[in-house]
């Protein structure tokens, strides 16, 4: 990603995790659908929905009390919708080092109050 300001960043707890101390792969992809999120609202000027996730994929797993640092950018807006793609990267809780865990790309769509679709302004 070309932007490495993180979304959103969280500590991996034992509840997110299975009897093995792996952590859910559904726990780490609600993290990035809210990272993506924060990111589509932000463009959006308003409220945005998440319509789709594709090409997700696991590349390592991720442990209890590792650093979990989401990174989203936009890579495409269309009249109301724009996609994201996210990465979930780990950090050990004692090293500098981090390494990708998990990727995908997420597509939100621009909604009024009431729910309807609404144009995404362009970008400025």
């Amino acid at each position: 990603m070309a932007d490495r300001n993180p979304a959103m960043r969280v500590t991996a707890m034992p509840a997110d995790a299975n009897a093995y101390g792996d952590i859910f792969g559904g726990w780490l992809m609600s993290l990035m659908d809210s990272g993506a999120g924060l990111v589509a609202a932000r463009r959006a000027k308003g409220r945005a929905v998440t319509i789709a996730m594709d090409g997700v994929e696991f590349h390592k797993p991720v442990k209890v009390g590792d650093e979990v640092s989401v990174y989203a950018g936009i890579t495409r807006v269309g009249n109301t919708s724009m996609v994201i793609a996210t990465e979930a990267w780990r950090r050990e809780r004692h090293s500098e080092q981090e390494e990708l865990v998990t990727s995908a790309k997420f597509t939100f769509v621009a909604i009024d109050d009431d729910g309807r679709p609404r144009t995404v302004e362009a970008a400025g």
